[in-house]
């Protein structure tokens, strides 16, 4: 026995409880309770996201304009639209039209539920109205809903991401070196849910010439215009070479900056044109709908337009 040595091990069943099996199987029991718990009342993060995604991107029907013009209380997309050049004339900057759009924070997308203050803004390709790029025109100087705006009168934007009991506003404030825009370095846009004088804005007339003899008319609905920030006197902008990657993919920058071209006429990267629903279609927008034909294409109509006639032309009148 001496010098030799004996290795004891000892084995157990699977039914053999070791250890502090106890507090084990309740503290397992507790992660259950508290689960199922959560998922009762949709606490969970994945429910959260799930609902904040939906919201955001549920489909929101656009106020009808009756008179052609836009009024207060109306639910209106904001479009900056194309500059119809070519793609080598406009490399870098993107082309096609461009709507504003709600930018909830990366980490908020996946733990909120809903829509946080301080969000961002970013303009996407997408011309389907839903949550993220619908906007209501608001009243900040007591006017009722209904009414028209008008051009040089004050008017806020206020943003529900498709929630009903939710409303951030478009603002925008001077350049510091704590806030500005993360590409370009200009002045940040951004969504607050604090309604001050730096979410007003005013809508200017499109020609800087006829610009005096607008100011206290109508604003047009689905027309080109301009946006401006009351209180940096700056317009809404998209430079279109500045791009961002979100949660929903490769979106663009939007930015408070007046860009003049030799002119001093603004340039077509401060060009918005508010967008109403279609009345004679409930799923498509004004935007969608076909232009009618201009007067000068009737009078001179492109050999186009006039075989197109000709095809379905009678007979009797075609050898005339």
């Amino acid at each position: 026995m001496s010098g030799r040595g004996y290795n004891y091990s000892y084995s157990y069943s699977a039914g053999v409880l070791v250890g502090n099996w106890n507090e084990d199987v309740c503290l397992e029991e507790g992660l259950l309770k508290d689960f199922l718990h959560k998922r009762e009342r949709g606490e969970l993060l994945i429910q959260k996201s799930r609902s904040l995604k939906n919201n955001l991107l549920k489909k929101i029907p656009l106020s009808i304009s009756k008179d052609g013009f836009v009024h207060f209380g109306d639910t209106v997309m904001l479009v900056n639209p194309d500059n119809n050049k070519l793609p080598m004339e406009n490399y870098p900057a993107v082309c096609g039209n461009l709507s504003l759009a709600v930018l909830p924070d990366e980490v908020a997308v996946h733990t909120a539920d809903s829509l946080q203050a301080s969000c961002g803004v970013s303009a996407i390709k997408s011309m389907n109205p839903v949550g993220r790029n619908t906007f209501r025109i608001l009243s900040v100087e007591g006017n009722s809903m209904g009414e028209p705006i008008r051009f040089g009168q004050n008017f806020g934007l206020g943003a529900t991401g498709g929630f009903a009991d939710q409303m951030l506003y478009l603002g925008s404030d001077h350049k510091s070196f704590m806030r500005f825009a993360k590409k370009s370095y200009l002045q940040q846009v951004f969504l607050t849910d604090e309604l001050s004088y730096l979410t007003c804005w005013q809508a200017t007339f499109l020609d800087p010439q006829l610009r005096l003899e607008y100011e206290g008319f109508p604003v047009p609905a689905n027309s080109k215009l301009l946006i401006t920030h009351c209180h940096t006197n700056r317009g809404l902008a998209v430079p279109r070479n500045y791009w961002i990657s979100s949660y929903f993919g490769k979106e663009y920058e939007v930015i408070c900056h007046t860009y003049l071209d030799s002119h001093k006429a603004e340039e077509d990267k401060n060009y918005w044109i508010i967008v109403t629903g279609n009345p004679s279609d409930e799923e498509s927008t004004m935007f969608d709908r076909p232009k009618p034909l201009s007067e000068e294409t009737r009078e001179h109509p492109s050999e186009e337009t006039r075989d197109r006639e000709m095809k379905f032309m009678p007979e009797h009148n075609k050898m005339e």
